[in-house]
């Protein structure tokens, strides 16, 4: 125990929906932090990944320059998949999947009002601001940054959306849909705040990774359900489960 760089910590819970000898793909829970930080250095992700037998050794064989195997990161208050390196050789390899966009990532969303169309694209640069805490906003000085988006439903003030990011920019969801007039229920940080207010928690959940395998080249497409702790908002709202709805033309989003 000793010898590892991150505390483990058996009692962080986290569920393991995917996993072989190269990679694993876990779901966060909503209000968990990625990785140790200031104020959190063992109530992590990474540190109950670390908590699980055999994994630590693993994790602290990738290092640090690796991140300890973490691939993407989500923000605190969104729950969802992350994807997880287990093997240097299959790290690199994902890492290079990611800066070539081959990996898609999805996420559901309940926005308030609606995009003016049901799919398009946001191509709005993002800059990352420094103040109490890390903030992106919309700015010509930004990164380029890319998010698709379709409208699966609608109803009078809200939609639920889903949200493929192109790019990797941070709070790139909340920030994008924010800046077309549809923030997203439960942002403390970007949402007015009747919105803000309007759901228990950040109304975003990582809900599908699509990616090839490095080793073996099968394609691999892990999905979660919809969050137990957001069906009241849906149903109160008069919103249906999207996960129990008949697919709609899953690849939609429009590309670059």
């Amino acid at each position: 125990m000793s010898n590892l760089s991150v505390e483990p910590n058996p009692r962080v819970t986290l569920r393991i929906v995917y996993r072989d000898d190269d990679l694993m793909v876990v779901e966060k829970p909503t209000g968990m932090p990625t990785q140790p930080g200031k104020g959190h250095t063992r109530d992590t992700l990474l540190n109950g990944l670390f908590g699980i037998e055999e994994l630590g050794a693993k994790l602290q064989n990738l290092g640090r320059d690796r991140d300890f195997g973490l691939l993407h990161r989500l923000d605190r208050p969104t729950s969802g998949l992350l994807l997880v390196g287990l093997r240097p050789r299959a790290y690199d390899a994902m890492r290079d999947a990611f800066a070539k966009r081959q990996v898609k990532k999805f996420y559901w969303a309940v926005v308030a009002k609606g995009p003016a169309h049901d799919s398009g694209l946001i191509k709005r640069p993002i800059l990352e601001v420094e103040d109490e805490q890390k903030l992106a906003r919309i700015s010509p000085k930004g990164k380029p940054a890319i998010t698709a988006y379709r409208v699966l439903q609608r109803v009078v003030g809200m939609s639920l959306v889903e949200c493929r990011p192109l790019t990797g920019r941070l709070h790139q969801i909340r920030v994008h849909m924010e800046s077309i007039g549809c923030p997203v229920l439960g942002d403390k940080v970007y949402a007015p705040r009747a919105v803000a207010e309007a759901a228990r928690r950040l109304a975003l959940h990582a809900h599908r990774l699509s990616f090839t395998h490095p080793t073996t080249s099968e394609k691999i497409d892990v999905r979660t359900k919809w969050p137990s702790d957001l069906r009241s908002l849906l149903g109160r709202n008069g919103l249906k489960r999207p996960d129990l709805s008949p697919a709609r033309g899953e690849e939609s989003h429009d590309d670059e």
